[in-house]
């Protein structure tokens, strides 16, 4: 992994909005090496916008966010270009993220038969899984996992999971938002609706 500091991810007093509405207030927690915690909620309760927030890509309505250690996101957008080949859209991130033995992540992810298909042609499942190979290459400590077994068979989802299991094993951190059970040692839970706003307990 990347980095020689121990990593950290935590957010104090945190709050999200969307337009107009308050998504969630008074959000804390704390993640240190080899912990993942797994964000739960329904849809339009402010989990993606939580990663956002986490991730850098918005600003928060209040409080603050903490990471020490290298960040990688994985979330709908693949970040892979569309046009590309999938082998050529990896091998240009490979390049900037000086990952020297990409070969492990397209194994575990069973790529190779898809190294030649251009991106925009992958299912949902192959992307997620192109775009979970392009994380692995990143060797960053922190990840922020926006429901990564969507799209995924059964057989994949175990993979993903005992990927994370392993990155975690090896003193990284995880934070996942997922709709589905997450088979994972010593997982904590973060409910976001228990940080909404008391109006939007009402009625």
């Amino acid at each position: 992994m990347q980095g020689s500091q121990t990593p950290s991810l935590s957010a104090n007093d945190l709050a999200c909005r969307r337009g107009d509405r308050l998504l969630f207030r008074g959000l804390s927690f704390a993640l240190g090496a080899g912990e993942a915690m797994h964000v739960t909620g329904a849809n339009g309760t402010g989990k993606t916008t939580l990663i956002r927030a986490l991730a850098g890509l918005l600003t928060p309505f209040a409080g603050s966010v903490s990471i020490e250690g290298g960040l990688g996101l994985l979330d709908e957008r693949t970040g892979l270009d569309p046009d590309l080949q999938l082998g050529k859209a990896l091998a240009f991130w490979e390049r900037i993220d000086g990952c020297g033995n990409p070969a492990g992540a397209l194994a575990v992810l069973g790529l190779e038969p898809l190294l030649d298909v251009p991106v925009r042609y992958l299912s949902t499942g192959q992307r997620k899984r192109a775009a979970m190979a392009a994380l692995l290459n990143r060797s960053v400590p922190v990840w922020l996992l926006d429901e990564p077994l969507a799209g995924l068979d059964t057989e994949t989802i175990a993979k993903v999971t005992s990927l994370i299991q392993l990155h975690i094993g090896a003193g990284g951190i995880a934070l996942i938002a997922s709709h589905q059970p997450l088979a994972i040692e010593g997982l904590k839970t973060l409910a976001i609706e228990d940080f909404a706003p008391a109006q939007e307990h009402a009625g």
